[in-house]
């Protein structure tokens, strides 16, 4: 079975901070070479490179994340856009392809610059000047295709979770974001001479009672800033991780799946209570659970509408107190749970939620190798 024998991050910095001018290739070549070194193999053992990035204007920044980073021309990189899952599902296709044999070392997670995203806008075959956007499309159905935020709030009121609760979960990730700052500088990869840390950012004034309102219950304090950083993880084979006579992560199940794309937020429950039944477990198994934060109330529905011990799901804090780096924030999950587990500790969950209505969930758990 497949082996994550490294995993690394870069500060999660709120766009137009520290990161503000760099390119996502530019965030993720420094991370490349650390998770390199730490898994103690060179460039050109590296088969491929899969990269998340929602935000970007195209192309393909894997290649170019690969190339920046110094790897050989022959690793061709390849780019996926699942929104905020994307991270986690580039892990779960990595780990896919190296169980399939076709190559024994695969580098993935995700990299997002939300300050350098290119501006966008819709062209017309009328002859129409063109229509600027803030939000791509994620649904043929424009009645089904909702602000995030707006979203967030119907869900709330829907499930009975009140301003309050979701204050007080924002309030919670904050606090326990820093009695861990040892996990944090574990993680972390300066850029640059940039060592802004991943929490000291994170804005304890957003939590007042005057905090802004974004939708309804939604306000600047419960939801997570937009925000630049890179997260990857090296994947190697049996083979290599024998070699290296590495200990490390291991995915014991993951899974993507679809769902209402009106309530995009609790999408996540049903990958969840999949990963969990292939493998004959209940939630009460699970040591640790890393879940998404986008929205405070998106982290309560999730961890109710899964069963999850609340003392379990990101006891180190979570997005609303270190910021959303889209395409990133999956492999952020998976990289936590990387640096938290010990050989022993039983099977941990990553899950997020993304635009559409798509829910990814992953298992893992630590191996002494």
């Amino acid at each position: 079975m497949p082996l994550i024998i490294a995993a690394r991050r870069t500060a999660v910095v709120p766009r137009g901070g520290g990161f503000a001018a760099m390119e996502p290739h530019e965030l993720a070549a420094p991370v490349v070479a650390a998770c390199l070194a730490d898994a103690g193999i060179g460039p050109d053992d590296v088969g491929e490179v899969i990269l998340s990035n929602a935000l970007g204007g195209g192309g393909n920044p894997a290649r170019i994340a690969a190339l920046a980073s110094g790897l050989p021309e022959r690793v061709a990189g390849l780019s996926i856009d699942r929104q905020c899952a994307g991270g986690l599902d580039a892990i779960l296709l990595g780990h896919a392809l190296i169980e399939q044999g076709l190559h024994d070392v695969v580098i993935a997670g995700g990299a997002e610059s939300y300050s350098r995203r290119p501006e966008r806008a819709r062209t017309f075959a009328d002859g129409r000047p063109p229509e600027p956007y803030d939000q791509a499309r994620f649904t043929p159905w424009a009645d089904r295709d909702p602000d995030m935020a707006k979203a967030a709030d119907r869900l709330g009121r829907a499930l009975g979770i009140s301003r309050t609760k979701q204050d007080a979960w924002a309030q919670r990730s904050h606090a326990y974001a820093r009695s861990h700052p040892a996990e944090r500088r574990a993680e972390i990869v300066p850029i640059d001479g940039i060592c802004e840390d991943a929490f000291t950012r994170d804005l304890t004034p957003r939590h007042c009672a005057l905090a802004r309102q974004v939708a309804g219950d939604i306000t600047a304090a419960n939801m997570a800033v937009a925000a630049d950083a890179a997260a990857l993880v090296v994947i190697v084979s049996d083979r290599i991780a024998a070699r290296l006579g590495r200990a490390g992560l291991r995915l014991v199940q993951g899974v993507t799946l679809g769902a209402d794309p009106e309530q995009p937020g609790i999408a996540p429950v049903a990958a969840v209570q999949s990963v969990l039944s292939r493998q004959s477990l209940v939630p009460s198994d699970l040591h640790r659970a890393e879940i998404m934060e986008a929205f405070a109330v998106q982290a309560l529905a999730c961890s109710a509408g899964a069963g999850l011990a609340s003392d379990i799901v990101n006891p180190a804090g979570g997005a609303l107190a270190q910021g959303h780096p889209v395409g990133a924030s999956g492999a952020i999950l998976a990289v936590k749970l990387f640096h938290a587990l010990r050989p022993g500790d039983g099977p941990a969950l990553a899950a997020i939620a993304a635009a559409g209505g798509i829910g990814t969930a992953a298992l893992l758990e630590a191996s002494a190798g």
